[in-house]
């Protein structure tokens, strides 16, 4: 029976690891699909403190599991957890092994989800070459704060018509030299002050009743322009942009508790009682699985953290009686 497991490799799963471990409670860590999470997909990470010259997303990520591995915590690499079932003693773990191609399982007392949501794309053709490539340098990104820098005096387009959407561009009228708002219906649904701020930005032109088809790359495979198809009367027109800014939402990676009995709120996201405990004793979530507002790698590490000291607080409770 082990003390701890915690289901994800990001800012939040790293954090309550180094932890976990620094107290002695041997954590097992699944890195799930994508190790190192949302952050190995950008590239210069500038607002994560201690770095003032900036660090790249996958480097961060690399020495959060060092730091991690330095304490005793066990990476299990390619591993891919399916399901949580609840036992009398605390949790049956089931996983499959990606590298390996087999199945496992393991008892622990307690778990930290830490499994982070994936911003949603349009799931068309070339998505995966851009995501799986540089991501952010060849031209499709769904986070202008990690990436609007690398499109200084050029034109480009956000996908979506929510408050994201509009700070989104807004934020990109910094580099870019124009900003298209491209939105399937004819009204914004962000708030007021929101949609007004991105509407009476000169550098910001709203493109009504449409959205993405295709896209289409330079021989260096990146981003030369799009296709846009009217979701009124399905006329196409091209799009000349260098880069895609997706801002149509997220998903939490939270599937696999499908059963468990965990209390999510209507999108997916984990709700807390309090702190980082979820409705069932013994199990909490930290960083983006439950926090769709702040989304960044400072404040998941430091729900990672909570989780880490209130799993520890739960054992020893465990334990006295």
């Amino acid at each position: 029976m082990h003390n701890l497991a915690i289901i994800g490799s990001g800012p939040a799963g790293y954090t309550a690891a180094i932890y976990a471990a620094r107290a002695n409670l041997a954590p097992m860590l699944f890195t799930g699909r994508q190790a190192g999470g949302q952050l190995t997909t950008t590239t210069e990470v500038e607002n994560y403190p201690g770095f003032p010259e900036g660090i790249m997303g996958p480097e961060l990520m690399t020495r959060f599991e060092q730091q991690s591995v330095r304490f005793g915590t066990v990476v299990k690499g390619g591993c891919e957890v399916t399901s949580i079932t609840k036992t009398a003693e605390g949790f049956t773990l089931a996983w499959s092994d990606l590298y390996q191609g087999t199945d496992e399982r393991a008892d622990f007392k307690t778990v930290i989800i830490a499994t982070g949501a994936s911003a949603r794309y349009l799931g068309l053709p070339g998505e995966k070459e851009f995501l799986d490539g540089t991501g952010a340098k060849s031209g499709l990104t769904a986070c202008a704060t990690c990436d609007g820098a690398f499109y200084k005096n050029v034109e480009v387009c956000v996908i979506g018509g929510g408050d994201t959407a509009c700070e989104e561009a807004n934020f990109l009228t910094k580099f870019a030299s124009k900003v298209y708002l491209v939105h399937r219906r004819d009204e914004l649904r962000a708030s007021k002050i929101m949609a007004e701020r991105a509407l009476k930005n000169p550098k910001i032109q709203p493109i009504w009743n449409k959205t993405i088809s295709a896209y289409h790359t330079d021989e260096k495979g990146k981003m030369r322009s799009i296709t846009l198809i009217d979701t009124v009367d399905r006329t196409t027109s091209p799009l000349a942009v260098k880069g895609v800014f997706m801002a149509i939402g997220h998903t939490p990676n939270t599937a696999f508790l499908k059963g468990t009995g965990v209390t999510t709120d209507e999108a997916g996201y984990i709700e807390v009682v309090r702190g980082c405990e979820t409705s069932i004793p013994g199990l909490f979530a930290a960083g983006d699985v439950r926090d769709h507002r702040y989304r960044q790698a400072v404040t998941a590490a430091g729900m990672g953290c909570m989780a880490a000291l209130e799993a520890e607080h739960y054992l020893q409770n465990a334990s006295h009686h």
